[in-house]
């Protein structure tokens, strides 16, 4: 994403969010792209990695498998759109909970790997991270705000419903170059995590 978007990429740079994503990108600009993207490495940083790990930790192999089934269950049928608003709110409400402790231990861990910004990823964690819809997304997407000195949130499409979020962070909007110091974030929170849940698993 970042090599796309640097090089004016823009229509490839479409199709590429479609990886990270469910947002509706065939009308976002660069500037929106830039901010989807780094939302969705800050989101799977807990996802994909501190959360996998923790439950790994806390009941072995059963529990990393049996969070990886929930939170893949709910990416595939957990959006409040009409085909699944029946069927998917379950699968949304259980990974909902079984992510409450480790969004927030991405957070720490976010505020822990931040350097010179640790007190500001604190701050806006702390201040923001409970303005996201979601109870949980909002912890790290906010720590990453703070963290990298910019500001995440705003207007969303997904499916033809259009989701207006609180602004997370106080910096300036993320240019297609933050896309690469997430990353790198992102796998520092990624390595303190697996510290952590090997310590845990002793």
């Amino acid at each position: 994403m970042a090599r796309l978007l640097e090089a004016g990429e823009v229509p490839e740079a479409r199709q590429r969010l479609s990886h990270l994503c469910a947002r509706d990108a065939t009308t976002l600009d660069s500037a929106e792209l830039t901010r989807a993207a780094t939302e969705s490495i800050a989101e799977n940083t807990s996802d994909a990695v501190v959360a996998p790990l923790f439950w790994g930790a806390v009941a072995g192999i059963p529990g990393l498998l049996g969070y990886r089934a929930l939170n893949t269950l709910d990416a595939m049928v957990g959006y409040k759109s009409p085909r699944y608003r029946r069927f998917g709110w379950a699968a949304a409400r259980a990974d909902d909970v079984v992510n409450l402790v480790p969004s927030r231990l991405g957070a720490v861990l976010t505020v822990l790997c931040s350097g010179g910004r640790a007190r500001d990823a604190w701050r806006v964690w702390r201040r923001d991270g409970e303005a996201h819809p979601s109870p949980n997304a909002g912890q790290v997407e906010a720590a990453f705000a703070g963290a990298l000195d910019i500001r995440l949130g705003g207007t969303n499409s997904y499916g033809g419903e259009v989701e207006s979020r609180a602004r997370l962070g106080e910096g300036r909007d993320p240019k297609p170059a933050d896309l690469r110091r997430a990353v790198r974030l992102s796998r520092l929170v990624g390595a303190a995590a697996a510290a952590v849940a090997a310590g845990v698993a002793r």
